[in-house]
């Protein structure tokens, strides 16, 4: 007879050749339920010949036969018997057993029948096989190590009949240390995961296997001497059992475990033997799919090392062609004469520049007050920091501030600090930048767009050596040294009456004139230079290369706005460059050479020779250089873009000293002679 039964989610095939068949919860029935409404012996069913009865044991919930509660009734095929919450549908009845000596008439039922009966062993162990060899291939293809350990429970499953399946891994490769051992899958015959499988299998016929080191099968768990006394076989109501190690004889690497909890003796000698291929063959795929675990992860470091050191190599690269900048910027600055203090923050060295540095060599060692006036974009800040940082305040608070940038009510709240409540929305007291900056260094950036009110107020400060906060009848002594800085000429605000005449003695002490790029020209390459390479490194880029014809017109150009104009300009550039800095990259006001915004310098016209013209340009070219540099021939050239040999050989070519009229005919004439004798 055939049922299959499906109870809690799971449906097993069984078949019976007996006469009777009990079910119900105890240990010693055919089929072993374990719903808490089946009872010990809850009903059997009688077969004979073609037919069956199902007869119930008295059980408390009773049994039904197509949901309706029956104590016995006949069974046909397709019948449903209900017993607590399992279901067993009637498959088939057996049939009428042949008679001894019966000689059966060879027609249709010998196809069916006869040759089942006589290869039936041989059929199902071709199918076997074939089941065999198509998951052996499938191993073979599957490399990922967890789609390989499903497939390989599912393969055992379908393998051997089974109703579950599990796979345990030693997580920690101990051979004999079973408390480590994990299940990684747990599947049911519908290849379906199994929730919460580390308490759906017995451990100790787990660990039995593992001291082994050899299968082990059961065909009824229950009644198995070898597992009395293990809770875990009578709480699962175990019936047949079969568990294999997976690995070599030296080393069990992991388990797989078949069972079947509701039909005793479901797995034979065949099957174990099917499941030892099996589990053979799961080794060396096992192996294998870590192998190329391990090799996927390598390659994935070898690419993500191979990348570390691209960009390493990259940050290197950038920040060795960052250093040989600046590297060539400070030998450029060292051929000339440097003060005494570490300017290395300011980049320059022209005359002017070195005029510069000597007179700050002189303010920082002095407490006095010191006007710094320049154009705005000049550098005022970074030289009153220089001055701060160079003197014997270095290691007290530097504060600065730019006056123009408040207005009047919020600037003396900002200078002299304010009590708690002293206006609207003073929910707090806080100091003044004055009081914050005291034994050090106070910066007033534009001082000259300082109202005369606030003037006043900050020459008392000055006088008394204390503040008063807004809001507040107490005063606050204070030391500090004050810079003051502003691109107008505060000499001629005073006598306009908008600046105070005090003041402007109060704090014109030391006065520190910065010059604008245009009267420092020679310098522009090099400031070039260092601001295109601190904007690269802000931008994590590349520092590029300024070439000649770029250099040479930056010089060219005035810059109205100085120093911060040609920051920009070099930002600008920096972004619309790739590798190499052209002069179409360029703001269209620098190529027109304008100066202040103005229009752009007229192309000279040449008329008559063309030689006599080249002479004439050349020769004011040079008495211009020598006049800008007052003689020096050395600098002159540099200006030039020439060796001062080669300019020497030009000054006695084209006399340069003598009367100009003179001098520009002899050229020419020389010149054209010496095409005729061509």
């Amino acid at each position: 007879m055939k049922l299959v039964v499906v109870e809690e989610g799971t449906r097993s095939t069984l078949e019976f050749d007996q006469s009777v068949i009990r079910i119900g919860r105890a240990i010693d029935n055919d089929i072993r339920l374990s719903g808490p409404l089946s009872s010990r012996h809850h009903c059997r069913i009688e077969v004979s010949g073609t037919k069956a009865r199902l007869i119930d044991l008295g059980s408390a919930n009773g049994t039904q036969l197509n949901d309706e509660r029956t104590d016995q009734g006949e069974l046909q095929v397709g019948d449903v018997i209900g017993v607590g919450g399992a279901r067993l549908h009637v498959d088939e009845v057996s049939k009428k057993p042949t008679r001894a000596g019966e000689t059966q008439r060879l027609g249709e039922d010998i196809g069916e029948q006869g040759l089942e009966t006589m290869h039936g062993g041989l059929k199902r162990e071709h199918s076997s096989l074939r089941v065999y060899a198509q998951i052996t291939h499938a191993l073979v293809q599957e490399t990922d190590l967890s789609a390989l350990l499903r497939q390989i429970v599912d393969a055992a499953v379908q393998l051997v009949g089974g109703e579950r399946g599990f796979l345990l891994l030693d997580t920690q490769r101990l051979k004999k240390n079973p408390r480590e051992w994990k299940v990684r899958v747990a599947r049911a015959f519908d290849q379906s995961d199994i929730p919460i499988p580390a308490s759906r299998l017995s451990m100790g016929i787990a660990e039995r296997v593992v001291e082994t080191g050899r299968p082990l099968l059961s065909v009824d768990a229950g009644r198995d001497d070898r597992f009395s006394g293990m809770a875990s076989v009578e709480d699962l109501k175990l019936r047949s059992v079969m568990c294999l190690p997976i690995g070599t004889d030296e080393e069990v690497e992991g388990l797989l475990y078949v069972d079947n909890r509701l039909q005793k003796g479901a797995f034979t000698e065949d099957d174990l033997d099917l499941a030892e291929l099996l589990s053979d063959q799961a080794t060396i795929a096992i192996k294998n799919a870590r192998l190329v675990s391990e090799l996927r992860e390598r390659n994935e470091r070898l690419v993500q090392s191979t990348e570390q050191i691209r960009s390493l190599n990259d940050q290197l690269g950038m920040k060795v062609r960052d250093r040989d900048h600046e590297l060539s910027v400070v030998r450029r600055e060292l051929d000339r004469e440097r003060g005494r203090y570490d300017y290395g923050s300011i980049v320059g060295a022209s005359d002017e520049m070195k005029r510069v540095f000597h007179e700050l060599d002189r303010i920082v060692e002095t407490e006095l007050p010191v006007l710094i006036h320049g154009e705005s974009g000049t550098g005022k800040e970074l030289i009153a920091r220089a001055i701060h940082f160079n003197g014997a305040r270095r290691d007290r608070p530097f504060v600065a501030e730019n006056c123009a940038a408040l207005p009047d009510t919020l600037l003396e709240s900002v200078l002299f600090g304010h009590t708690r409540g002293a206006f609207t929305g003073a929910d707090r007291a806080k100091k003044g930048l004055i009081e914050q900056a005291t034994t050090g260094t106070l910066f007033l950036d534009e001082i000259g767009d300082m109202s005369t009110e606030m003037q006043k107020k900050l020459l008392r400060v000055l006088q008394e050596g204390e503040v008063r906060p807004l809001g507040s009848n107490q005063t606050t002594k204070v030391d500090v040294r004050l810079l003051a800085a502003s691109h107008q000429d505060l000499e001629e605000l005073v006598k306009a009456g908008k600046f105070r005449e005090d003041l402007f003695y109060r704090i014109n002490v030391l006065t520190l004139r910065l010059p604008p790029l245009r009267e420092r020209r020679e310098d522009i390459p090099l400031l070039a230079e260092a601001l295109i390479g601190r904007a690269a490194r802000e931008a994590n880029r590349q520092a590029l290369h300024l070439p000649h014809e770029v250099q040479a017109a930056l010089a060219a150009y005035d810059w109205p706005g100085n120093v911060r104009e040609l920051e920009n300009e070099m930002r600008r550039v920096l972004l619309l460059s790739d590798d190499v800095v052209r002069l179409e990259n360029l703001s269209p006001n620098v190529l027109l050479r304008s100066a202040h915004g103005g229009p752009p310098t007229p192309t000279p016209v040449i008329v008559g020779d063309l030689r006599a013209a080249v002479v004439r340009f050349e020769r004011q070219a040079i008495q211009g250089a020598l006049d800008r540099k007052e003689g020096n021939k050395s600098q002159a050239a540099k200006e030039l873009g020439i060796s001062r040999f080669a300019l020497q050989r030009k000054l006695e070519k084209y006399g340069v000293g003598r009367d100009m009229e003179d001098e520009e005919q002899e050229p020419a004439e020389e010149e054209a002679a010496g095409s005729e004798r061509a």
